[in-house]
């Protein structure tokens, strides 16, 4: 009897120690695995994406669960037009978290590419959808550009009001006002059109498409001085760009 208890706690004890010895190597092929997807990210900031990608797949090799890898995949292989394999990484990321908006809103930027206009959308209602995302007006602006795409300018303004509502401060604030204009400006609402493009350029001077759009809306009103200004501002901004040109045009023709 004492020989078969000894046995059995030897057992245990084998087991116990089995059980912490694949605990701590999981928990030293994570930290491996993090130390490489660290470097790997660094080389996707310097976009160095071959010796980025390296990187990944070891991080993958060392922790095959861990979403971020198959995101920053993703990302590597999007940068290097290899489309079908960055599909298939963030799938994967999303596989493992169904709730990585940062995935679902990449792959839905992915779709729009191909005017997947379906799946597009509701990849970023799946981004949205994730009460804790930093940067949800990210996804609903993307959103907003399709449904605009589309002509369905009533929820095109509710992805962009949604948008400026979840996240007032969001640094695409300016594109935002910009695209709110472009609507106005399309249901011929021209004073609105005015207002957001204003509000655009207020907020960043430096988006010289806003001018120019801002410089038609003063003409469709019949004020050319506030028209010219604008479209100085345009050629001043971007002579070379097709908006400047048309710009140029417009300047000579106000002559």
């Amino acid at each position: 009897m004492s020989f078969s208890k000894s046995k059995a706690r030897l057992i245990v004890l084998l087991f116990i120690l089995f059980i912490f010895a694949a605990c701590t190597a999981t928990r030293l092929q994570k930290e491996q695995s993090k130390a490489f997807l660290e470097k790997g990210i660094s080389f996707i900031e310097l976009r160095q994406y071959p010796q980025a990608l390296r990187e990944l797949q070891e991080a993958e090799k060392y922790n095959p669960r861990n979403e971020e890898v198959y995101y920053y995949m993703g990302m590597v292989y999007h940068a290097m037009d290899m489309k079908e394999k960055a599909f298939a990484s963030f799938q994967q990321a999303i596989f493992l978290k169904d709730d990585y908006s940062e995935a679902h809103n990449y792959l839905g930027t992915l779709y729009m590419a191909e005017k997947n206009w379906g799946q597009a959308l509701a990849h970023f209602e799946k981004a949205v959808d994730n009460p804790l995302y930093n940067t949800p007006a990210v996804p609903l602006y993307n959103a907003g550009w399709v449904y605009y795409s589309q002509k369905d300018y009533t929820k095109a303004m509710d992805s962009y009001r949604r948008a400026l509502q979840r996240e007032p401060t969001t640094v695409l604030r300016p594109q935002i006002e910009k695209n709110i204009g472009l609507i106005y400006f399309e249901q011929n609402d021209f004073p609105n059109a005015i207002r957001h493009f204003k509000q655009s350029v207020e907020i960043n001077p430096n988006i010289f498409d806003a001018h120019f759009f801002l410089g038609e809306s003063y003409l469709k009103t019949g004020d050319k001085a506030n028209a010219r200004k604008a479209f100085e501002t345009v050629v001043n901004l971007a002579p070379k760009t097709s908006f400047g040109k048309q710009a140029g045009i417009y300047l000579r023709s106000l002559k």
